[in-house]
């Protein structure tokens, strides 16, 4: 499809599938400026305590419905579709899929990134290493073995599902991360359909080298899982395919990366040192550490940033935070604390402090740094004068300590503290939330005007493709909205951070089943 140059020059389309949410948003790629944009929420189903699944065919469908709206939009302002150069793709990631190649079905629900049902896997391999180190595939992957990744669920899902047993004896069997069950269907599903991933989210596997960018065999010998379901790992922007059907038929797919990739590149952290973090059900920090791939020695995970192209390859630190909006819905819907998402900051702010109540929320463990599946939620520091405001200001700051254990190990890791934290996602709305995020790190947050960066980043990855070569990366720029400063004292900053320690440590173990 030729492209064209209508009022706002070339655009770029970006599929943005979170774990709560699905949308389709088109960028102008000269200005990076939202041209037109749909949004579907997401069911979650929850068979069993710890367990998160989503139904594929649900995603897909969600998928293809914002693409249709959005591009319906975009006519009824007489905005050429033709204008579209290309399309990216972000994607929550090590949520798995496995599927039936000959007939597309999926051979059981996604299993969720935050789903906790392989702790007992995780047991049972840590017994077959020395010293149960968590940390022994480190070297190879930079990840420690956890429930968070991808190869413990197809571990899981082999062991469990007949149905996906009988598929690989057939030589059937697909394996793919959220993106891969997408470009495999838009691109043509069983009638040809590209099965490939991108760098960024194959390293959340742990069965990449994160040194080679291949699958590893030695990866997959300790898992157990047969090289032949898994994906033909690609860059992050690359043609990959054309979309077979809809409104954007034969427009390229030529961008990939897993969700917090995406708003690394959005929120132009380009240079080594730069970092972000997003807020939405979880929260992650990445930390750019140029082309040095860094081995965590404080808990946090080594990770590919990105490969554009030809480019060398850029990795990051990242420290990841299984709970953050979700401690905020569990506060509405499970204990009905709260009747609507958006009455918390006004609430919050009814109170000037937590009254010393501090909320660990491991609903399903700890993630960075900690790594204590045992651990399980509590509230501290309740007393009589404790009202509702408390806890809610309380669930607030737990995202922000949270956010500051991941600071101080990046600190310790690459000696450098950051000057400034840039932060995108839903959360980031809350202007408590941002202000208190600067009073416990003791940097200033600064906030973008434009908050969709993870579906900024996979539009920037889409148009700087080669064989597209529509969007500058090097030169976009992000307009600054906000910058909150820190206005507590460092004694009373850290203070705070001492207890919500405490806190902490009073969390572990609880699950005893873990142990």
């Amino acid at each position: 499809m030729p492209i064209t140059k209508g009022s706002f020059g070339p655009l770029v389309g970006a599929i943005d599938e979170g774990t709560s949410s699905t949308r389709f948003i088109v960028f102008s790629a000269q200005t990076a400026r939202i041209i037109a944009s749909h949004q579907i929420e997401l069911r979650s189903q929850c068979p069993k305590e710890g367990w998160v699944e989503q139904d594929p065919k649900e995603i897909l469908s969600a998928v293809v419905e914002t693409i249709e709206k959005a591009t319906e939009t975009l006519k009824s302002r007489d905005i050429k579709q033709a204008d579209i150069a290309a399309i990216g793709i972000t994607n929550q990631r090590e949520t798995t899929v496995l599927w039936d190649s000959a007939t597309g079905e999926p051979l059981y629900n996604a299993i969720v990134w935050l789903d906790a049902r392989t702790a007992t896997t995780v047991e049972e391999l840590l017994e077959t290493v020395p010293n149960r180190s968590k940390n022994c595939l480190q070297p190879l992957c930079g990840l420690p073995i956890s429930p968070y990744f991808s190869a413990l669920k197809v571990r899981w899902l082999i062991d469990n599902v007949p149905k996906v047993k009988e598929a690989i004896d057939n030589k059937r069997c697909m394996f793919g991360t959220i993106d891969s069950w997408l470009i495999w269907n838009l691109t043509g599903g069983k009638d040809g359909g590209k099965h490939i991933t991108d760098v960024t989210n194959a390293s959340r596997t742990m069965l990449m080298n994160i040194q080679s960018l291949s699958w590893d065999p030695q990866l997959c010998r300790f898992f157990d899982i047969p090289m032949d379901i898994l994906p033909k790992i690609c860059t992050s922007s690359e043609i990959y395919g054309l979309i077979s059907n809809g409104s954007l038929k034969g427009i390229p797919v030529s961008g990939c990366l897993g969700d917090q990739h995406a708003a690394l590149l959005g929120q132009m952290c380009l240079k080594q040192g730069q970092a972000k973090s997003t807020y939405g059900t979880g929260c992650f920090l990445l930390y750019n550490t140029g082309l040095n791939k860094v081995d965590s020695k404080h808990g946090l995970l080594t990770t590919v940033a990105w490969k554009l192209g030809d480019e060398e390859t850029v990795y990051a630190l990242e420290g990841s935070v299984a709970i953050a909006g979700a401690a905020i819905n569990w506060l509405k819907y499970n204990i009905e604390l709260i009747n609507d998402i958006t009455e918390i900051e006004t609430l919050a702010n009814r109170v000037m402090h937590t009254g010393d109540v501090y909320f660990i929320p491991a609903f399903s463990g700890l993630y960075a740094p900690y790594w204590q599946p045992d651990a399980r939620g509590i509230i501290c520091g309740i007393t009589e004068e404790t009202q509702r405001g408390h806890i809610i200001r309380a669930a607030l700051e737990a995202v922000c300590f949270q956010t500051r254990d991941i600071l101080e190990a990046m600190h310790k890791d690459c000696g450098i503290p950051l000057d400034r934290l840039q932060v995108d996602g839903g959360m980031t709305k809350n202007n408590l939330l941002m202000q208190l995020q600067a009073d416990l790190c003791g940097i200033p947050v600064v906030r973008p005007k434009m908050t969709e960066t993870t579906a900024l980043g996979a539009a920037m990855a889409a148009g700087y493709a080669e064989g597209v070569k529509v969007w500058d990366i090097c030169n976009t720029r992000g307009e600054v909205s906000d910058r909150f400063l820190p206005v507590v004292t460092e004694e009373e900053r850290d203070n705070r951070y001492e207890k919500w320690k405490m806190a902490v440590q009073r969390s572990f173990g609880w699950d005893i089943s873990q142990n």
